[in-house]
């Protein structure tokens, strides 16, 4: 196994992404009466894979999709909505004010996001905890 690979810095991407698509789900949910409302989401999937396809360009440094993301890694700030694809939800029918927010489905959207930020999570923790082993030489 190796110890010092990419792995924590994919959690970290992973992480950030999912944070974002969190609070673009949380808009919707927040303006589900507001006439004429569209929903938007993250491709989380797309943009996992541009940010691999940019390191792989990079000679396997992580470096982010977009001129945005790059900005935002190099002030250690973060990825915000700015910086991500965000997609319109396609609209499986609105409501008679033009509203077209599925509220059981962005929930159900946010529940499985919630989880798999969950495990990101849980796996940078225990990657960090081998790399404390590694660094305390076993003891500890």
């Amino acid at each position: 196994m190796r110890v010092f690979d990419n792995t924590l810095a994919r959690l970290e991407r992973s992480l950030d992404v999912r944070l974002v698509r969190q609070n673009v789900l949380g808009a919707n949910v927040a303006n589900v009466d507001t006439p004429g409302f569209r929903p938007k989401d993250v491709d989380f999937t797309a943009t996992m894979s541009a940010i691999e396809g940019a390191a792989r360009d990079n000679g396997g440094v992580s470096q982010p999709a977009a001129p945005a993301l790059a900005e935002a890694e190099s002030d250690a700030k973060g990825i915000s909505a700015n910086d991500l694809p965000i997609v319109d939800v396609p609209a499986g029918g609105a409501s008679f004010d033009g509203n077209a927010v599925d509220l059981d489905r962005t929930m159900v959207a946010m529940a499985e996001n919630a989880l798999q930020y969950g495990a990101s999570a849980r796996a940078a923790g225990k990657k960090l905890a081998i790399l404390r082993y590694v660094a305390s030489d076993g003891n500890g």
